[in-house]
């Protein structure tokens, strides 16, 4: 974990509702769930930019892999989306929905014409508290999403319980009413035995909490089947190597077992 420059404070609390302590859902780091009091916090905003727009991607993984986990395995997610950004977003597929951990038949896909409908649309949603958790897939500047829309966001999310994670790509982070704010990019995943492709990697930046620490990233990767996040290994391995001896012969003398005298081998 590394310390990266804090930003000035965000406007402050929404509501008195907002005092409430919300549940939590540990993401499975020791420290990044400790720095956000006990993990993410359900009922709230959570903001997600991505670093550049070629790690809208990344983002987007990220977020199947929260909402899988927040959500749990009984509740849906609703997934919002502006047509006119269809050609940037791409396709979301439901077998990459189920390889990242979401349950089939669990994500619920909403496609309206334009940032003002889906922003009613989120609003309605969280409000009914029908599903588990509700994403906003946003694209540029999004100018319609100012901070009056932001607290009506965070205030009907704190009273249902519902959490909402924003996506932002292609967009610089403004004042807002959400919980937490990051920043989202892709990095580089340790390949499987056999070369086959590494497990989702993500390296994260925490830019603003609502009274807690902000400034720490992380790396880190995402495992399906437990619906949890790991810290990354570093760039190699320690190995026991024998202190003045050849690493073939790695024999002691009670019987067999590796002598100490670490040495860092690069991968």
């Amino acid at each position: 974990m590394r310390v990266a420059p804090t930003l000035p404070p965000d406007s402050g609390p929404v509501s008195s509702a907002s005092a409430a302590e919300p549940r939590r859902w540990a993401c499975g780091v020791a420290s990044l769930d400790t720095a956000l009091g006990g993990g993410f916090a359900q009922g709230r905003v959570h903001e997600f930019y991505a670093a550049s727009e070629a790690d809208a991607g990344a983002v987007r993984g990220l977020a199947v892999g929260l909402a899988a986990g927040m959500a749990g395995p009984d509740r849906n997610v609703l997934w919002l989306r502006c047509s006119r950004t269809l050609d940037k977003a791409g396709v979301l597929q439901a077998s990459g929905w189920s390889d990242l951990g979401g349950r089939p038949g669990q994500l619920l896909l909403g496609i309206v014409p334009d940032t003002l409908t889906l922003l009613r649309t989120a609003a309605d949603a969280l409000r009914s508290a029908a599903p588990g958790l509700v994403v906003i897939e946003g694209w540029g500047r999004m100018a319609e999403l100012d901070l009056t829309a932001s607290r009506r966001l965070a205030l009907a999310a704190e009273r249902s319980g519902v959490p909402l994670l924003l996506l932002r790509i292609d967009a610089q982070p403004v004042p807002s009413a959400a919980q937490t704010r990051w920043q989202v990019a892709a990095a580089p995943s340790q390949a499987l035995p056999g070369q086959a492709p590494g497990t989702p990697t993500f390296d994260l930046v925490l830019l603003r909490q609502r009274a807690g620490p902000c400034g720490l990233d992380w790396r880190l990767e995402w495992h399906r089947d437990p619906c949890k996040f790991r810290e990354a290994p570093l760039p190699g391995a320690v190995v026991p190597v024998p202190a003045g001896r050849p690493l073939a012969d790695r024999t002691a003398g009670d019987g067999g077992g590796p002598v100490p005298g670490p040495l860092r081998s690069a991968a």
